[in-house]
């Protein structure tokens, strides 16, 4: 039993010392994902289209 009770014990110290991002840093973390998804979309859409246009005039 002493064993469950320093587990939890233990537990609720390490978590304590955690440090939980704000609401705005979210926000920014969720904003800079959207945009750097966005322009590796787009890079990768214009390789594609590159590519498919030199395979195409060389066939």
């Amino acid at each position: 039993m002493e064993k469950i009770k320093s587990y939890i014990y233990q537990s609720k110290i390490e978590l304590d010392k955690v440090i939980f991002p704000t609401k705005e840093q979210i926000r920014n973390a969720f904003v800079m994902v959207i945009i750097v998804v966005f322009a590796v979309s787009v890079f990768l859409a214009l390789v594609d289209l590159i590519m498919s246009f030199t395979i195409s005039k060389i066939v």
